[in-house]
């Protein structure tokens, strides 16, 4: 009878101070690969997928500009691009979750000498190759929620903003959801950022997203833990009303070309534990060939 006791009291300590739940997970969050033919670009995110790959997370999330550019492309330099992306990440070991960056909008510029009628105009081709713009998923207990933050005027500039038909979706979607559910939102043109302020080049219209208080704001019932922003090729950790604004860096640092504004290319490793989490910026290794 005491040995039963002694098994039962082991099993039981076994989940009082186990080091990790089930429930704990880890996932990648990387950004701004501008995946080109030249400038080593096709080694050098084999290279961040080989470590991906090593770490081993629960999945990934890409924060869009997923290749160099489609916005004044024909169709073809464009095409080329979108396969190349889609034959390198089908080498990750765990699933893949897209984002719409400004650069994976196709023809919209009128240099790309595509027609409004095309098949894939605009972002038709994201869609058709890889994910839906906007979409929800759960993993163990949290919610994540991506989100298209690129708005192009009739011109075919880009600006950073979320149209009202995701804002009514996002309104709808989260009656649906627990207040106490943590929510993670993905996207590419950030909410906030301190870049357009360290750099006035870079236009805070273009570069930030201008209904963004707009939008929080159909979260204020809701435990929106965490928002995964790129774009500017810069990691910084803005935390505002107990909501963390990480913007991930870039794949690609400077365009292929170093660091950019002293931050290495590399991507976000998040670990959740239970209701928390943390993040660590991860320089996976690359340099620029000579």
């Amino acid at each position: 009878m005491k040995r039963f006791y002694l098994v039962l009291l082991v099993f039981f300590a076994s989940f009082l101070f186990a080091g990790e739940s089930d429930e704990d997970f880890r996932f990648i969050f990387f950004t701004d690969v501008h995946l080109e033919e030249g400038k080593n670009a096709v080694k050098g995110f084999e290279s961040a997928i080989t470590k991906i790959n090593e770490l081993n997370p629960d999945f990934v999330i890409s924060g869009g500009d997923n290749i160099a550019d489609a916005l004044g492309q024909p169709f073809e330099r464009a095409d080329l691009l979108y396969t190349k992306y889609k034959n390198i990440i089908k080498k990750l070991n765990m699933p893949i979750f897209n984002v719409i960056g400004n650069h994976d909008v196709f023809g919209v510029q009128k240099k790309s000498g595509v027609e409004s009628i095309h098949p894939e105009y605009g972002k038709k081709m994201f869609t058709r190759r890889l994910n839906k713009t906007h979409y929800a998923f759960d993993h163990k207990g949290w919610h994540f929620i991506v989100l298209d933050s690129v708005l192009i005027d009739p011109e075919g500039n880009y600006f950073g903003g979320v149209d009202m038909e995701q804002r009514d979706w996002l309104k709808d979607h989260l009656q649906s959801i627990d207040p106490e559910i943590p929510i993670i939102i993905s996207m590419h043109i950030p909410f906030f950022s301190i870049v357009p302020q360290m750099d006035k080049r870079f236009k805070k219209e273009v570069f930030t997203v201008n209904n963004s208080v707009q939008v929080l704001d159909i979260f204020k019932d809701h435990n929106l833990k965490a928002v995964l922003q790129g774009h500017v090729h810069y990691h910084e950790v803005i935390e505002a009303g107990g909501i963390h604004f990480i913007t991930g860096g870039a794949i690609c640092g400077a365009w292929w070309e170093g660091s950019h504004k002293g931050v290495e290319e590399g991507f976000l490793l998040l670990e959740i534990k239970g209701d928390e989490f943390n993040w660590e910026y991860i320089d996976y290794g690359w340099e620029v060939k000579k």
